[in-house]
């Protein structure tokens, strides 16, 4: 492990642990209803309504994508804590890229919260960008991440004046991919 990358690793484990225990014991609301033919199950939406309960990647999966809850604030705290491990570790894999999941977020309205909340996933947040950017092999790209949190933000510029400061090497080549990712991709 490069020595440079303790310090932000240690903030990152912080942050997930933060966000464990701020969101511990939260559940979606118990009259959360949700299609069947499209989400899921009766018995995967009653597992929302528990708390705690780890969730197979797939009913995750679902649950963040979905568009159609009631309260996506609720849904969102429930499986945020799973959520940001899975993210941490790159088990999430959406379709058309991070920036979803940083819609689901966003649709969440998580600045909204309460200010212990807010300040946990803002902790999150920040702490999986610092350390992403001077991981050598981080498991979600940085470009990806950026996306993800400049979505969930509502706001690039924060985002890319941390990319900036940064002096090592690691974070250069970072951008180096980015614009590579950027350039190859016929969207941009």
């Amino acid at each position: 492990m490069n020595l440079n990358q303790t310090p932000a690793l240690f903030r990152l484990d912080a942050a997930l642990n933060r966000m464990a225990v701020t969101f511990h014991g939260m559940t979606a609301q118990p009259d959360e209803p949700n299609c069947e033919c499209h989400w899921g199950s009766a018995e995967e939406l009653a597992q929302l309504k528990v708390p705690d309960v780890e969730l197979d990647l797939d009913l995750l999966r679902r649950t963040w994508q979905a568009t159609d809850w009631s309260d996506h604030a609720s849904v969102l705290r429930r499986i945020l804590p799973q959520l940001s491990r899975a993210l941490v570790r790159g088990l999430v894999e959406p379709l058309f890229g991070m920036e979803e999941v940083g819609r689901a977020f966003a649709r969440g309205q998580w600045q909204q919260w309460p200010a212990e909340q807010t300040a946990a996933v803002r902790e999150f947040l920040n702490a999986w960008w610092a350390h992403t950017l001077i991981d050598t092999d981080p498991a979600v790209p940085a470009h990806e991440v950026l996306a993800l949190c400049a979505e969930a933000s509502a706001t690039l510029s924060p985002w890319l004046h941390v990319w900036e400061a940064q002096t090592c090497a690691v974070a250069d080549q970072h951008i180096a991919e980015a614009v590579t990712h950027l350039s190859a991709d016929p969207e941009n």
